[in-house]
């Protein structure tokens, strides 16, 4: 669990400096004259483009290692249930809450909309 955590931080620490970055193209952006070359917007959309996939990127890991967790957690409990004999007032209190789902993150179709950049 404490390296879950870990991993998770350190997807944080990247995000967090995507997002910077991120804002720091779109201040560019902002800043380019008319008549900029198509061929620095199209450089700077493809920059976007691929910090929304590593946006996109991070939600999906962090729902993994939330699930991940749960898993761990739940089996810890099992395994604790099954090693150690309950006492008659525990009989049936320990509830193992494994997840209904075997992946958080799986697609199931692919439809257009819209992105909610949060």
């Amino acid at each position: 669990m404490n390296d879950l955590k870990r991993l998770e931080g350190l997807l944080d620490h990247a995000t967090n400096n995507l997002l910077d970055r991120l804002n720091r193209a779109v201040a560019a952006a902002d800043a380019l004259p008319a008549d900029t070359a198509p061929a620095t917007v199209a450089e700077l959309r493809d920059a976007v483009r691929l910090a929304l996939l590593e946006l996109q990127f991070h939600d999906m890991s962090t729902q993994l290692l939330a699930h991940v967790g749960k898993v761990l957690r739940g089996c810890a409990y099992m395994l604790a249930e099954q090693v150690m004999e309950p006492e008659e007032d525990e009989v049936g209190v320990v509830v193992t809450h494994l997840p209904q789902r075997p992946n958080p993150v799986t697609q199931s179709e692919m439809d257009a909309g819209s992105v909610e950049l949060f």
